[in-house]
C-alpha cells in the first residue's frame, strides 16, 4: 500500500538537517521518497498542506505501567517516596500492569511518540498492551540481585526467558536492563551486560541519579558508580544510562570512551528535588550519546516527549547561565535521531529518509501556538511552542496509530475507565 503525505513542511532530521517543502510516500512499512511532488500511483492520500511534518520521538526511559500510579507518589521527600513505590510495586497485578501499558502507551502515541524504552519487571504483560497499541517497545526487562528483588526466579533469566519469548515480534524489541548499582551487584551487572552485547541489543538503567546513590557507593566500593561500572567491564554502546546527573568528569570522558548513550529525565530530576543537573555540553564534547527520557508517570507524571525538550534546554541554560547551551536544533536531535542512535537503530527510524521505517508525526501548522510558520523558526517553535495538543496524526512502521487526534488502535474508552478502579485499587493496597 502506498500513501502520500502531501504539502508538509518537512523536518527531515537527515545528516544535513534539513527543512522541504513537499511529499513524503510511503511503500508499507518504509519511506519511499522525500520532498518534491510525488508524481506516481498511491493508494491513500492525506493532506498535509502548512502541516510539520517530522519524524516519530522515541522516549529512551520510562517506566509505562506505573501510568496508572499518577497523583500516588506526589510531593514526598525521595526516601518516602522510593518506600512507597516499592510497595506498590511488589503488590502490582497483571491486570494493573496490562491497563497502565494501554493508558501510557495512548498519552504517548497522542504526543507523538513512536517509539519507546522500558525498564520494567512483568515485561510479557506490558508487551501485550504494545502490540496491540501499535507503536514500538524496546522493553527492558528489570533485573537486579535475587536477594533484593519480589520477581520468581533469578531476575537475569527472567529477562532472558522474555526476549526468547517476543523475539522476532514487528514492533516489541525485548531487552535487558539494570535497576542500579544500589541493588545490582558485580555478578547481576556483568551477567546483564555480557547478555546485551551477545544479543546486540539496549540495556537501560538507572545511574547517578541521586547524591545519596552516588556517595553510598563510594562508600561501599571505594569508586564512584560510573567508574566501578567501567571497572567491571558494564560501559559499551549497548548502555542507555538513565538521569546521568551527579558525574564527574573522568565519568563523562570514561562513558564517551565506551561509546554509550545517557538519557536525560529533567522534569523527574526537578520533581523529585534529587539536585544535580546532567553535564549535557560535556557529554556532547566527549562523545557520550544524549537523548531524552520523560521517565515513568510516578516521577514526572506526564509522557509528553514535546514538553521534555523545552524543559531539558530551560534546565540547561538556566543553570549554565548561557542561553546558547542546547540550542532548539539540539533538543530536537536528543528526541528523535539520538533516541534511534541509542536503540542501535539509527539506520532505521529517527529521521524521514527515503528507506527508513516511515516513523511519522504530523502537527498542526495551523494551531495558533505554532504561527507564524516558516523554515527559520520551525524547529524552535516544535521545541520551545509545540505542545502534545498540535499532534494531528502518528504513524509507525507505517501504521497509522493516530489519525486526526483519534487512537485507531485501542478502546480508549475502556481503558480511560477502568484506570480510576486501578488507582483506588493500588491506594487500598
Amino acid at each position: 500500500m502506498i500513501r502520500v503525505i502531501r504539502d508538509g513542511w518537512i523536518v527531515t532530521q537527515d545528516p544535513e538537517r534539513r527543512v522541504l517543502r513537499g511529499d513524503v510516500a510511503i511503500d508499507g512499512e518504509r519511506i519511499l521518497s522525500v520532498g518534491g511532488r510525488y508524481e506516481g500511483g498511491f493508494d491513500e492520500e492525506i493532506d498535509a498542506s502548512g502541516d510539520i511534518v517530522m519524524p516519530g520521538m522515541v522516549n529512551t526511559h520510562t517506566h509505562v505501567a506505573m501510568s496508572v500510579m499518577k497523583g500516588v507518589v506526589d510531593d514526598l521527600s525521595f526516601p518516602d517516596f522510593l518506600d512507597k513505590v516499592f510497595r506498590i510495586d511488589a503488590d502490582r497485578t497483571d491486570d494493573d500492569l496490562d491497563i497502565g501499558a494501554r493508558l501510557g502507551c495512548m498519552e504517548m502515541m497522542r504526543g507523538g511518540t513512536t517509539t519507546f524504552v522500558d525498564l520494567y519487571y512483568s515485561e510479557d504483560v506490558i508487551a501485550e498492551a504494545v502490540k496491540d497499541a501499535g507503536i514500538r517497545g524496546v522493553l527492558c526487562w528489570c533485573a537486579l540481585d535475587p536477594d533484593k528483588t519480589t520477581q520468581n526466579g533469578d531476575p537475569v533469566d527472567n529477562a532472558k526467558a522474555f526476549r526468547s519469548k517476543y523475539k522476532g515480534e514487528r514492533k516489541i524489541l525485548p531487552s535487558i536492563g539494570l535497576q542500579g548499582v544500589y541493588v545490582c551487584g558485580e555478578e547481576t551487572c556483568v551477567r546483564a551486560h555480557e547478555y546485551a552485547v551477545s544479543e546486540n541489543i539496549p540495556l537501560n538503567m538507572h545511574l547517578s541519579e541521586t547524591r545519596g546513590e552516588v556517595n553510598t557507593h563510594i562508600k561501599e566500593t571505594g569508586k564512584r558508580p560510573a567508574e566501578w561500572l567501567d571497572s567491571i567491564g558494564v560501559l559499551s554502546p549497548n548502555v542507555i544510562a538513565a538521569h546521568s546527573a551527579w558525574l564527574t568528569m573522568n565519568e563523562v570522558r570514561l562513558m564517551g570512551r565506551a561509546g554509550m548513550s545517557v538519557s536525560l529525565c529533567p522534569v523527574s530530576n526537578m520533581k523529585l528535588a534529587t539536585g544535580g543537573v546532567a553535564p549535557v555540553p560535556e557529554f556532547l564534547e566527549n562523545g557520550v550519546n544524549v537523548s531524552l527520557g520523560t521517565d515513568g508517570n510516578t516521577t514526572n507524571n506526564s509522557l509528553d516527549m514535546l514538553s521534555e525538550m523545552k524543559v531539558c534546554g530551560l534546565l540547561q541554560k538556566s543553570s549554565r547561565w548561557d542561553a546558547r547551551v542546547t540550542p532548539a536544533q539540539s533538543l530536537l536531535d536528543f528526541a528523535t535521531i539520538n533516541g534511534a542512535r541509542a536503540i542501535g537503530m539509527g539506520d532505521s527510524i529517527g529521521s524521514i529518509e527515503a528507506g527508513k521505517m516511515a516513523d511519522i508525526v504530523i502537527m498542526d501548522g495551523k494551531a495558533p501556538n505554532l504561527r507564524p510558520l516558516l523554515p527559520d523558526n520551525i524547529i524552535a517553535n516544535i521545541v520551545y511552542s509545540g505542545s502534545s495538543l498540535n499532534v494531528k496524526t502518528v504513524m509507525c512502521q507505517g501504521d497509522i496509530v493516530v489519525d486526526n487526534g483519534s487512537i485507531m488502535t485501542l478502546d480508549c474508552e475502556d481503558v480511560l475507565s477502568r484506570s480510576e478502579g486501578m488507582w483506588e485499587s493500588l491506594c487500598r493496597r
